[in-house]
Order: C-alpha cells, then structure tokens, then sequence
C-alpha cells in the first residue's frame, strides 16, 4: 500500500535503502506505508529521548523509550493511579511500596522486572522514576485486584492498532522527520498536506476535500456545495496577528474541511501559524478537554472562550521537541470520546 507524503525534498532512511520520498505526482510523493512505518521506527526515533503521554480514562500515562533495549517504558505510579482512581501522588507511592513488598514475597518476577528511567514531570523536570516495559505493564494490571484493568489491559495492548495510533505515530514523525519544515504555513495547501500525512494509508481521502455533508453534535458544518468557495474566502483572511490567526482557526474548523481528522489536523495547522507570525505556540497540556471542546462548539457563534484559553495558553518555546511531542498527545486525547 502507498499513501502520499507532501514535501518537496527528499529523506532517505540509513537503515533502508528503498525508503526514498522521490517520486513526485503534482505535490505529493508516494512512499510504501509498510516501509515508512519500519522507517519512523527504525531511524526517526531513535538518537533522542522520546516521551509520550497515553489517557486511559482522562488519565495520563506517561511513557519514555529507551534507546539501549529499543522499547517503550511506561510510570508505574501513573498505572497505579490510572487503576485506582486515585491523583495523589503519595498515596499511589505508597500502594506501590506496599504492592513491591507483597509481590517479593509471593516472588513474583515483576519486581525484578523494574527499571528506573528519568521522565518528564508537571514541573518541567525529569526525575528517577519505576517504570515497566510493555509485559510488565499487563502484569501489573493483572496483579491489582481491580475492575478496571481487563478494560485497561484491552486498552493498553490494542490502542497504538488504532486509526489514531498509527496516525499519531505519523504526527510524531512529522516533527522528526523534519518535513514539517516543508508544509505551507497557514494556507488550505498546508493544511491538506498535514492531513494528507497523519491520514495517508489510513482514510483513502486523506488530504482531500470532502465532497459530502456532514455534521456534529447536531451542528451543521459548510456545506459541501459551498465549501471551495468559503475555504477561498478562509484563504484570504489576514493572519498577522493573535486575534487574525485565531478568526481564521475558527473559520477553518466551521468549515471542517476533510470527512475526518479535521481537529487533529488544524491544530498542528494552527501551532505553525502561530509560530511563523507571533514566534508563540500554544501549550496544549494547559487547555483542559471539555473546556476546548466546549469553547471549539461556542466559537461559531462566539470566539472570545477559545481566544481567551489559547491566548492563556501561549508559549515561545517554538523550537522546543517536547512542547511538540506533549501537544500532539494532548491534541489526540482531545478526540478519544469526542
């Protein structure tokens, strides 16, 4: 299967040869999904230190990759708190204390099976912190006794299978890879070419315009025979300042211009417009769920809520991976459920 990467250069892989973004059809290049994905594992990731943030149940669960055993690791005490409903960062601590002892006893292999890896905390630093490879998480769900962890276990073992696992997977590798760096800033050509790279191989209209009507919690987007027109009209809006580049976000998502992936897709749209015109990005793990979703349906009619959460949210750490990597975790998790 091939799916179409927008860029107007070429990236070779070290690790394959075949892997090259050279065949070029109008603005798009064709690259073998299966190879592409061996590629972003392979090469993409790993000569940094990769985090990232899943939600299980409104939850984080935060994970790091080590590049020695070239896997993922995840906090035991965000499992812990994930399993048991609980914030409190002393009392999961304190289960976990009391689950070491209790499973060393009954010599259980899981202990042994810790490691310790530095993660990234809310305060900005990364400290020493138990983690557990992907086994071990099962494990340890399946040592708890809890009614949430054959849910979780479900979860934790099928969601990177998803439609937006493997998608997110892409946005990772969007910033990686440096293409990013190659997508129009602020025009529909730009925003196709994001959608068409989180969604190529996975929706057979990635990157294209939607030719059919659709519609959201009962709210009506542009309709589908006035949508070139009105995505014409989004084109030439001013961007050149917070409030400009805000009212064409706005506009863009009341015009939902793909079948799918359009919030996912703006997003990233609107972080690179940010950073072209105003050196700001927004911090996307500052803006709480149901607050953006509730501003996002509010705007069509009053924007001053979702002005006022990404004005509240800015940052200038533009060139900063994590700040990237964090609001694309965050810029998912706002669509699981929604």
């Amino acid at each position: 299967m091939v799916f179409g990467v927008t860029c107007p250069r070429y990236v070779k892989s070290p690790h394959n040869a075949e892997i090259l973004f050279l065949c070029k059809c109008t603005d798009f290049f064709v690259v073998n999904s299966n190879l592409f994905a061996n590629f972003v594992k392979n090469s993409l990731f790993m000569s940094v230190n990769k985090i990232s943030i899943r939600f299980f149940d409104d939850r984080e669960v935060r994970a790091v990759w080590n590049d020695d055993e070239n896997r993922w690791y995840f906090s035991v005490l965000d499992i812990i708190g994930v399993l048991n409903n609980e914030d409190d960062y002393t009392k999961n601590r304190n289960y976990w204390k009391y689950l070491k002892n209790k499973l060393r006893k009954e010599q259980n292999e899981l202990v042994s099976a810790t490691n310790q890896l530095k993660i990234l905390a809310a305060d900005g630093k990364r400290y020493n912190t138990d983690v557990l490879d992907n086994d071990g998480v099962i494990k340890l769900a399946q040592s708890m006794p809890n009614t949430k962890s054959a849910r979780f276990i479900q979860w934790f073992t099928y969601s990177d299978e998803t439609i937006d696992g493997k998608s997110k997977t892409k946005a990772y590798a969007l910033f990686e890879s440096g293409l990013i760096n190659s997508i129009e800033v602020g025009t529909l050509k730009g925003l196709q070419q994001i959608h068409s790279y989180l969604f190529g191989g996975l929706y057979d209209f990635a990157g294209q315009i939607r030719q059919v009507n659709i519609a959201k919690g009962g709210f009506q987007f542009a309709m589908a025979q006035y949508l070139p027109q009105t995505l014409q009209q989004i084109e030439k809006m001013p961007d050149n300042t917070f409030d400009e580049i805000v009212d064409k976000y706005v506009e863009m998502n009341v015009a939902h211009p793909f079948r799918e992936g359009n919030g996912r897709s703006t997003r990233i749209w609107l972080d690179m417009l940010l950073k072209k015109q105003i050196k700001k990005c927004v911090d996307w793990s500052q803006i709480n769920k149901n607050d953006y979703l509730n501003a996002m349906i509010r705007s069509a009619v009053d924007s001053a809520k979702i002005r006022e959460l990404l004005r509240n949210a800015l940052t200038d750490k533009i060139i900063d991976r994590e700040m990237f990597m964090k609001g694309i975790d965050y810029s998912y998790y706002y669509e699981q459920g929604s």
